[in-house]
């Protein structure tokens, strides 16, 4: 049980962290208006996906299931666990349907705009709906996280 959990912690570090600083460094580089700032980071940022959210997700999702498993809690009834699921289902929908589309058009929008040395008003539009689904799908971690230690339910 300690492995499972040292690795649901560290799915959590990876998860949460990523999510948190890539949005710290998106937003640095939308203010300071540099276009190729602006395009190397919202390409890192996807990378960043890919390399910790992406692989905190999966620790996430097999560690917590082998050790709800183990501690035998169903899925009946609306428990802490159950509504953390919820939450966790439409955090990856955010994810998946709308962040990562999002982010591809900051990439091409970004990169659209290097030549001008002005950032386009496509990529501030995109940009503006990636800050708002973003603050979702990072507020609901939080929320689950309070879930997973407190258990209130």
């Amino acid at each position: 049980m300690t492995l499972w959990l040292f690795l649901h912690i560290a799915g959590c570090v990876l998860f949460l962290g990523n999510i948190i600083t890539a949005a710290f460094w998106k937003v640095r580089a939308d203010l300071k208006g540099d276009p190729t700032e602006i395009h190397h980071t919202v390409k890192n940022v996807m990378l960043a996906d890919y390399v910790f959210t992406l692989p905190g997700l999966l620790l996430l999702i097999i560690s917590g299931v082998v050790m709800s498993v183990q501690a035998g809690y169903g899925m009946g009834g609306m428990s802490w666990l159950a509504v953390s699921l919820i939450l966790f289902g439409i955090t990856g929908i955010l994810w998946a349907g709308i962040l990562i589309p999002l982010q591809k058009g900051m990439i091409r929008f970004s990169l659209e705009s290097i030549g001008g040395g002005v950032i386009s008003d496509r990529y501030k539009r995109v940009s503006m709906y990636w800050a708002v689904g973003g603050t979702a799908a990072t507020l609901l971690p939080v929320i689950i996280l309070y879930l997973m230690i407190s258990k209130p339910f």
